[in-house]
């Protein structure tokens, strides 16, 4: 893995977790789609359990760069993208307007 990639990817994937949870709630609210609760809370957990393990594959050895800066910078973001991830994405899964209780 690169060092780009290493740097770029945590925000990447909280970039596109976002936009597919999202769409996702628009596809819901717009159909009224049973389970649809369901379906957020799956969404916004894989996307969140993603990053954790993104963040945990930068912290090991063989995914982690040897050189101390794009180390360090890698898990900074990654850290950062696994809280905009709870921040952004779990409100809308457990309390989305459009949906009943349930």
């Amino acid at each position: 893995m690169s060092a780009i990639l290493r740097i770029a990817l945590p925000l990447t994937l909280w970039l596109a977790g976002f936009s597919a949870v999202y769409g996702l709630h628009g596809l819901v609210c717009s159909g009224g789609w049973p389970g649809g609760r369901l379906l957020l809370i799956a969404g916004g957990g894989a996307v969140l359990a993603l990053q954790l393990g993104l963040l945990l594959a930068l912290r090991s050895r063989r995914f982690g760069d040897p050189a101390r800066f794009v180390r360090g910078t890698s898990l900074l973001l990654a850290v950062v993208a696994l809280v905009a991830t709870l921040w952004t994405l779990i409100p809308v899964a457990v309390t989305s307007t459009c949906l009943p209780p349930g």
